[in-house]
């Protein structure tokens, strides 16, 4: 039920009281001989009537009334159209003073306090605010009273009938009283529109389903004295001019002053619109709020959203105003429908709801390095970290239902992979399906995790997702050698299923950037040269420093047998040599040396000699004296081995990464 169809349901239940007194006292009337009993009757009627409406609201209040007093503790806010038993306690506590009285005679005038909050109680209300400037408007940056009774009138109110209370006096609040009557509420001057202005909010872009969000801002500005707005007409139109209508689009309208909502208005049925509703005219009526001469007043038009939005109602909307009615001192009202009312446009764009927020993709900071990962020959090696990455939500929070990742191996990935699974923070996901590309040579296969919604990244947060692998036997399965690298790409990236205030698409550009895991070895015999065993030192030498001196440092580990290393570098060196081959970019001609040492021992002279499990440093280092000008660098292509003690039979080539 409306508040304006309860008020009428109440108001005729307060009539049919009245007759019912009236055929009651019927006789008593006839036998007055005195105009004086008459007028005593009268208000023996007005009083028992005021007795009824306050019985017809029913309810509770949370209101702690003293009895006996017009005075009570208010603990709720009460503003238009409110039905309760506060509101009478509200009334007779604005009546207790001449100053802020509801009204003078009849409903709500002190005696006859009733429990509907309209536009008397709501201008009573300012007065009061206005009263009391200095305690309730100043200290919340306020300029204009609101005429809602909100935290800050209640504690004035408050305050003054604790003071009530304390003195137990009727009128110990007349002193307070007089002591602010020079900021009476009363208004001054033959006021005229001197500015109307509307801009657009501060962010055009709204969403779907958003509640009393900002379309607009009117700053209004009057002359010649103070003016009481009483009305506003603003007006919806689709910018675009397609077939969507304002009541598909808005639940809401409603009109704020300094963060306090001054009126708000159904906007979902067309029987909401003015006139011929595809005008889209919403009418603010009583709204009671008062302008002082030549101060600005800014209104906010906000307003609230449906949600799942067709298409034709999303885009550029406008917002109008139409018309604006005041009175001035003497109680005269102005209507204005032309300029500068009607002057401006304020636009905004409604847009799917979350249709900025973003899942991002990025390498993470323990993104394991390309390596050598030792194998077993004979059992399966469990828990391989092959990639780590993060994933980060912007501008919402983000529930995971899908996650897809690739792998890529030298060989068919069945032979090589036992079971893959991700870690996102602690919570182990295992794969639920696998798409198979590519041939047995080099095979790719991206495996989607099933999260069903257990991970939401909060906005502005990030998660930390590993791929473990479990590896096969080397024996029997693949070759040593074999390379794997997981990843996700642009296509696993964009498969993600994920959603905020709506799904994410990859469409909509919503998962961005991309976690390429490095490219491993898989070896179980052979050596191992680690990414971070590698350092590197460029000296220049000579009379003009033309000589490059390049010194590069590295680690090598013999995995289950000893293996042998020829003391031979060149940049010509093979399987045919051994040693350890490098190139120099860009190539030109010149003079090149290299020495190749080690901390190993030489069991053979000429090669170097690293023992099963330990890891043993080599240098190599480079002189050239190019015969151009030039940049450039020395690159390591090729460490050979061998399990031969001549360090060639047999060799196998390893190359670093």
């Amino acid at each position: 039920m409306t508040i304006a169809k309860d008020f009428a349901s109440k108001l005729s239940v307060a009539f049919v009281a009245i007759a019912m007194i009236f055929l009651a006292i019927a006789p008593a009337v006839n036998a007055a001989e005195t105009s004086e009993d008459l007028q005593k009757t009268i208000n023996d009627l007005l009083a028992q009537v005021a007795a009824l409406q306050s019985q017809v609201g029913g309810g509770t209040t949370t209101t702690t009334t003293t009895p006996g007093k017009a005075c009570g503790l208010f603990s709720m806010d009460l503003k238009m159209g409110a039905t309760s038993a506060d509101v009478k306690a509200l009334q007779m506590f604005l009546n207790s003073d001449a100053d802020t009285m509801v009204n003078a005679t009849g409903a709500g005038s002190k005696g006859m306090e009733t429990m509907y909050f309209g536009p008397a109680t709501g201008a009573a209300v300012s007065k009061f605010q206005v009263k009391y400037r200095a305690e309730i408007l100043s200290p919340a940056g306020l300029v204009n009273p609101t005429g809602f009774f909100g935290p800050g009138s209640r504690a004035q109110a408050n305050k003054l009938c604790a003071g009530s209370m304390d003195d137990d006096s009727d009128d110990s609040s007349d002193d307070s009283a007089d002591d602010s009557s020079d900021d009476s509420a009363d208004l001054s001057g033959e006021a005229s529109l001197d500015r109307f202005e509307l801009d657009d909010a501060d962010d055009t872009d709204v969403s779907e389903g958003a509640e009393d969000v900002e379309i607009g801002m009117a700053t209004v500005e009057f002359t010649d004295g103070d003016a009481e707005i009483s009305r506003l007409d603003v007006a919806l139109t689709d910018n675009g001019g397609s077939d969507s209508d304002a009541w598909d689009t808005f639940d809401t309208v409603s009109l704020w002053v300094d963060g306090e909502k001054i009126g708000e208005m159904d906007a979902s049925s067309k029987d909401d619109y003015l006139g011929d509703e595809d005008n889209g005219i919403i009418r603010f009526s009583d709204l009671k709020l008062v302008a002082m001469e030549d101060e600005q007043v800014e209104i906010t038009i906000a307003a609230t959203l449906q949600d799942n939005l067709d298409s034709e109602n999303l885009g550029v909307w406008d917002v109008k105003a139409k018309s604006l009615r005041f009175f001035d001192a003497d109680g005269v009202a102005t209507t204005e429908e032309g300029t500068p009312v009607i002057d401006d446009t304020a636009s905004f764009n409604i847009e799917v709801a979350g249709i900025d927020e973003e899942l991002k993709f990025s390498l993470g900071d323990n993104n394991p390095d390309s390596t050598n990962i030792v194998v077993d020959e004979t059992s399966t090696t469990n828990g391989v970290t092959t990639l780590e990455y993060t994933l980060k939500a912007k501008d919402g929070d983000i529930t995971l239902n899908d996650l897809s990742v690739a792998l890529v191996t030298s060989d068919d990935i069945d032979d090589v992979v036992s079971d893959i699974e991700i870690d996102i923070d602690g919570q182990t996901f295992s794969d639920d399906t696998k798409l198979f590309t590519g041939t047995t040579a080099t095979v790719t296969q991206t495996y989607t995790f099933d999260i069903d919604g257990d991970v939401t990244i909060d906005d502005g947060d990030e998660v930390t997702v590993k791929v473990i692998l479990d590896l096969k036997r080397q024996n029997g399965n693949y070759a040593n050698g074999t390379t794997i690298q997981a990843k996700v790409g642009t296509t696993q990236r964009d498969a993600t299923d994920a959603e905020g205030e709506d799904d994410l698409t990859s469409a909509n550009s919503q998962f961005t950037g991309s976690a390429i895991g490095d490219v491993h070895t898989l070896v179980a015999t052979g050596i191992l040269v680690p990414v971070d065993g590698f350092s590197s030192t460029i000296d220049t030498l000579g009379q003009n420093d033309t000589i490059g001196e390049y010194t590069i440092e590295f680690e090598v580990t013999a995995v289950e047998e000893d293996f042998y290393i020829k003391d031979f570098a060149s940049t010509t060196a093979s399987a045919a040599t051994g040693g350890i081959e490098f190139s120099i970019d860009p190539a030109a001609a010149g003079t090149v040396t290299a020495v190749l040492d080690s901390t190993s021992d030489e069991d053979t002279p000429g090669v170097f000699t690293v023992r099963d499990g330990e890891t043993e440093t080599f240098t190599l280092t480079v002189t050239y004296d190019p015969t151009v000008a030039g940049s450039f660098r020395v690159l390591l292509e090729e460490v050979w081995s061998s399990q031969n003690v001549d360090g060639v039979t047999g060799s196998v080539i390893f190359v670093p990464s």
